[in-house]
Formats: C-alpha cells, sequence, structure tokens
C-alpha cells in the first residue's frame, strides 16, 4: 500500500510542488521509502526523547522547501493542511490494508489505533484543532480532502511512471535478473494502488477501473490472505519487529524513555 499513500499524498498541491522540485524519490525511490518507513517508526515506537528529535529534523528538512508551483501557486512544504494531509494518509493506509488484506479492525480497535495516531500527529507538530476528534470525524475530513484538495500534478504521474517501471532495489541487481520480477511487481503494484484510490479521485487522476480489474484486485487480496494464513504469527511480523527494535535501540535512543507516545 506504500505506493498508494505516496499517490494520495503527491495528489495534494502543496506536496506535489514540493516533491517535485526538492525530492529524489525519482532518483532513490527505495531508500526514500526506507527512510520514511523509519522515521514512522520512531516516532511510534522511539519513546518520548526520540519522537520529539525526529519530528524536529522533520521539521528542519522541511523549512526550506518552498517555491511556485506549475500553476504559479506559492508554496511552502510546512504548510499545515499539507502537513495534515500527509499524517492522514499515514493513519488511514494501514486500516485500509488490514481491510484489503487481513481482518480488518473492529470498531474497538479502530478508536484505540485512532488515539494512538493522534499522538504521533501531536509529536509531528499539528495542532489538536487540526486532529479530528475521533475516527468518523476523522473519515469526513478525509473525504472532504479527497473531494475537494486533491489534484493531479506533475509528481502524481512521475509516482505513475515510477510504478509501471521500478526500479532496482538494489544498483547491483543485474538488469536481466530484475526485468521479468519488475514487470510482475508493476503490475500489482499498479493493481492495488489504483484499485484502492477512492473512485472520484481516480477520475480526476484520469485513471481507468474496470469490472475486470476489481476481480483481479480481489483475487489478489484473497492469494494474500491464503499465504499469510501459512505463515505462523510471529514470522508475519517479524519486520515490523525488527524496524520497532531499531527504532527504540539506535543511537539517540533512551530506554528511560520509551513510554508510550501521550503517557505522562
Amino acid at each position: 500500500m506504500a505506493p498508494q499513500l505516496l499517490l494520495l499524498q503527491v495528489s495534494h498541491p502543496v506536496v506535489g510542488a514540493g516533491v517535485a522540485d526538492h525530492s529524489t524519490f525519482r532518483a532513490e525511490p527505495w531508500p526514500r521509502l526506507i527512510r520514511t518507513l523509519l522515521s514512522l517508526t520512531t516516532v511510534v515506537y522511539g519513546g518520548q526523547e526520540a519522537a520529539t528529535a525526529e519530528a524536529r529534523r522533520l521539521l528542519h528538512v522541511h523549512t526550506g522547501m518552498k517555491g511556485t508551483d506549475a500553476q504559479g501557486r506559492r508554496y511552502h512544504a510546512l504548510n499545515p493542511e499539507a502537513y495534515h494531509w500527509v499524517h492522514a494518509t499515514l493513519v488511514k493506509g494501514p486500516v485500509d490494508a488490514l481491510r484489503l488484506f487481513g481482518k480488518g479492525m473492529s470498531d474497538g480497535e479502530l478508536d484505540e489505533y485512532y488515539r494512538g495516531m493522534r499522538d504521533v500527529g501531536r509529536v509531528w507538530g499539528l495542532k489538536e484543532h487540526h486532529l479530528p476528534p475521533d475516527w468518523p470525524a476523522f473519515l469526513d475530513y478525509y473525504d472532504e480532502m479527497v473531494a475537494h484538495r486533491l489534484e493531479f500534478n506533475q509528481s502524481v504521474q512521475d509516482v505513475l511512471d515510477e510504478l509501471a517501471r521500478p526500479a532496482k532495489p538494489f544498483r547491483r541487481l543485474p538488469g536481466p535478473l530484475w526485468s521479468p520480477f519488475a514487470r510482475l511487481a508493476a503490475h500489482y503494484a499498479l493493481l492495488v494502488t489504483v484499485g484502492t484510490l477512492p473512485p472520484v479521485l481516480r477520475e480526476r487522476l484520469h485513471l481507468t477501473w474496470s469490472p475486470r480489474q476489481e476481480r483481479a484486485l480481489r483475487r489478489f487480496a484473497r492469494a494474500v490472505r491464503f499465504l499469510m494464513a501459512l505463515v505462523l504469527p510471529p514470522l508475519r511480523i517479524a519486520v515490523s519487529l525488527a524496524i520497532a527494535y531499531w527504532a527504540t535501540h539506535r543511537p539517540g535512543t533512551d530506554p528511560a524513555t520509551r513510554r508510550p507516545l501521550g503517557a505522562c
């Protein structure tokens, strides 16, 4: 679902302009994805001190990202609406992924999850009035943003082009060895990314979607659920646990400060 999140993010005019002018994701899409994942994991699992330090780093990195977009509109990467929207995509993405590839979250689990992600937003510098108070209010905000604020732009096209021709995950990987995997990865990455976008946004981004593609997405999701059921539970979360361990034990994280976000 990571490509879908990136596509949603760059569909916001401020994020799209900032990525077009300042990001290196076209040159190094895999490292950028890993950095984003590690940053979020640090905020969630690294403890108050590490989370606050990471938030300060993000603010510093984005402070100088400003300019004028292709429509002549001035932008700044720290625009509160844009910053909030990036957070919102990271809130919604895991919920959508679990609904498609897993059992989904119960109402109680959604409430608990959203409370935790509100804490993440606060650490990132979002103000209380930027954060909808509960999950239903968040969905209303999300739908409103999709309906009225997202648009097609050059960064959207760049992401779609990258999905159609995915870069090698390792530079030394021989092209002939990567090529067959790249075609398969492109097919399913586009299938999942386009298929999980809100229909109104698909249309705005000039992306077609047919009943045949919908059936293919459902078959793929069933196959993923079947394969995941064969994997022992500890192995299913091994990658997440490894990332969380790194976030809580790398330099700059103090065991004494590793209490849940929002704790006193």
